[in-house]
């Protein structure tokens, strides 16, 4: 019963934090599915993808009623990315070996290396977002290239972790496509919707979900 109670009352925070910053989400729920509810990394990740999908779908259908949710610019965006995404999840995650480095100081395993990984991407995206952004208008134009082969590594990186992106989105949001942080939190729900979802629909095929506890978590 204490365990129904804390999973629930975990699922309400996620909720509230994802709503209030269009991130977070993913952030929260990985841990929490693994240091507290004691799934295993490759399985967090993937459920952390479905809870973080659903909730931020539901998020983008209030933010898109306000008028926060700018389409073109979310799918411009999402669409390299949901590549990169489907790919990791479906080919890149399960065919990473279990032991990646043993030797008789240390062993990495699989687990370790995504729990590391997910640590640094949230230190680097915590000080990406704590920048004073500067107050001169650059002229010079970011190539479009750049820009997709940027998004479709985040895509990777999501994939890896079995994050929805937004701490990762928001920032490119703000700093490449100029939106003010109201129309950047709402158009990032909607990436996060398409990203974690297109990632779950990948590991669907290499898992056998427990539905009953992903629709409840979800609904929480």
């Amino acid at each position: 019963m204490m365990i129904e109670f804390i999973e629930y009352f975990c699922a309400l925070l996620i909720g509230i934090v994802l709503g209030l910053t269009g991130g977070g989400g993913s952030i929260l729920t990985v841990p929490v599915l693994v240091y507290i509810l004691n799934f295993n990394p490759i399985i967090a990740s993937s459920y952390s993808l479905f809870i973080v999908g659903m909730t931020s779908l539901f998020g983008t259908l209030i933010n898109f009623k306000k008028g926060n949710v700018v389409l073109k610019t979310g799918l411009q965006f999402a669409i390299p990315s949901l590549i990169s995404v489907y790919i990791t999840r479906k080919y890149i995650v399960h065919t990473i070996p279990e032991i990646i480095i043993q030797n008789s100081y240390f062993t990495i395993t699989k687990d370790l290396f995504l729990m590391v990984l997910f640590a640094v991407v949230m230190f680097f995206a915590a000080l990406s977002m704590l920048k004073t952004p500067t107050s001169e208008i650059v002229e010079n134009k970011t190539n479009l290239f750049i820009i997709i082969f940027q998004i479709f590594c985040v895509g990777i990186l999501i994939g890896l972790i079995g994050a929805g992106g937004g701490f990762l989105i928001i920032p490119a949001l703000v700093h490449f496509a100029k939106l003010p942080i109201k129309k950047a939190i709402g158009t990032s729900l909607l990436i996060i919707a398409c990203n974690s979802l297109i990632g779950f629909s990948g590991d669907v095929q290499n898992i056998n979900p427990d539905w009953n506890f992903l629709f409840l978590f979800a609904a929480a």
